[in-house]
């Protein structure tokens, strides 16, 4: 995939907050709910291993994390740092996807 097409995808992955940082309000805050019981030790392992994917892939490690606890979130992150940086991109992709349905079905929602 050329430089093009990843500029788009990139630009909305780097519009989120790292799983685990705690957003004051909005979005992020509802998204990430699940990270506000996460002890110490998770969060720290958080830090850890986003710091690691941004490494190894030169952006944010993107999850949906709806209904997702934080054990669940920090697994997959280490999982997903075996990924080859194509299907990492595609699996990314397919979280944004996710994150991007659910907000909008919110949205849509709400004006009912």
């Amino acid at each position: 995939m050329g430089p093009t097409r990843r500029r788009r995808p990139q630009e909305a992955f780097a519009a989120h907050h790292r799983i685990g940082d705690r957003p004051a309000a909005g979005k992020g805050a509802r998204e990430q709910a699940g990270t506000a019981h996460a002890t110490q030790e998770t969060l720290d392992a958080l830090v850890e291993a986003n710091r690691a994917y941004e490494q190894r892939f030169g952006r944010i490690f993107l999850v949906c994390a709806t209904g997702k606890t934080p054990d669940e979130m920090l697994a997959l992150c280490r999982q997903r740092l075996h990924n080859d940086p194509e299907t990492e991109f595609a699996v990314a992709s397919e979280e944004q996807r996710k994150i991007t349905h659910l907000r909008l079905q919110r949205w849509l929602e709400q004006r009912e």
